[in-house]
């Protein structure tokens, strides 16, 4: 093992899983590939892992447990499903490894990094929300820092070719994950998600729209906390960007718009057009969706890596 760096296992030998890996060798500070986890023998993430020399298992969490280096393992993170995250992370508890969610199960607390994070680095498992999730929701929480807001809907637009078997099999996941994170998370009272896949060729970049109401505010002080918002996950992706300038309507009580969930309501509508253009390490640079999941996943075991001591506990 590196001097200084933590060992980590990506269970999930996918599209997600196999970008993350790549991430990890190319630009890993504190962090070192310890395992890669799959259950098919012959996938293309076991057999890359394998080629650049990571321990591979095609026996998924119970071929991961007996591995003759499971114990040097502090950090793991499940790119599989909702459905099996749940067996995943008990094993892995049981254990005392720190567990990063890329699945929508939302076992433990909803994480964006550069808004929540620090708050939960005391926790045995932080879940990424989803692609739409990460992308979105430091936009709402921008305006939440300024203005109550009452309604915050996202549009998550993806193409179709980045849409793999996991993510078609959780796309009702998707929807209630994000729209509950867009309220714990984003601070909205209520939120609403929509994903869209898009069989566009060629393939098109992650597009994403997001719109809030709230109470009346300087627009000028939305614009600017956007603005910085929009920096601040630069930082670890950067393909993230403004589509556009962010528009602005203001409701008034004698006109008011009828919000889901809310009925008639006045305020100020903000709207923000947002890309994400991937860092095309394995997946192609369309591919915004899973990179900005893998990029917030990789950012949040780096600031989790800090703060672990030399050797894992006993279980």
């Amino acid at each position: 093992m590196s001097a200084g760096k933590h060992k980590v296992a990506i269970i999930g030998s996918g599209n997600i899983g196999t970008d993350l890996m790549i991430k990890i060798l190319r630009h890993g500070r504190n962090l070192e590939m310890g395992a890669m986890v799959g259950i098919d023998a012959a996938s293309d993430g076991l057999a890359r892992a394998q080629r650049l020399g990571v321990p591979v298992t095609a026996q998924g969490i119970e071929g991961l447990v007996a591995m003759e280096g499971f114990g040097d393992i502090r950090i793991a993170f499940d790119a599989t499903s909702a459905g099996s995250h749940g067996h995943h992370n008990e094993v892995l508890q049981r254990h005392g490894v720190r567990v990063i969610d890329l699945t929508p199960a939302a076992i433990g607390p909803f994480v964006v990094p550069v808004v929540n994070l620090a708050k939960h680095l005391d926790a045995a498992n932080l879940n990424m929300v989803t692609c739409g999730g990460q992308a979105t929701i430091p936009m709402v929480a921008a305006v939440s820092r300024v203005a109550k807001v009452h309604y915050a809907e996202i549009v998550a637009s993806i193409s179709s070719k980045s849409a793999g078997p996991g993510t078609r099999a959780n796309i009702d996941e998707f929807t209630e994950t994000t729209s509950q994170a867009i309220c714990s998370v984003g601070g909205a009272t209520r939120g609403k998600a929509i994903i869209v896949l898009n069989p566009a060729e060629p393939p098109l970049i992650m597009r994403d729209t997001v719109f809030t109401l709230s109470d009346p505010a300087d627009e000028a002080a939305i614009e600017a906390s956007i603005a910085e918002m929009v920096q601040a996950v630069q930082a670890y992706v950067p393909g993230y960007r403004l589509k556009q300038r962010v528009q602005f309507e203001r409701i008034p009580a004698s006109a008011p718009l009828n919000v889901p969930g809310i009925g008639p309501a006045s305020g100020l509508k903000t709207t923000v057009f947002l890309e994400v253009e991937g860092a095309a390490h394995y997946l192609p640079a369309y591919a915004g969706n899973l990179d900005i999941m893998t990029s917030a996943a990789l950012a949040c075991a780096e600031r989790l890596a800090e703060g672990l001591p030399e050797r894992r506990l006993a279980a």
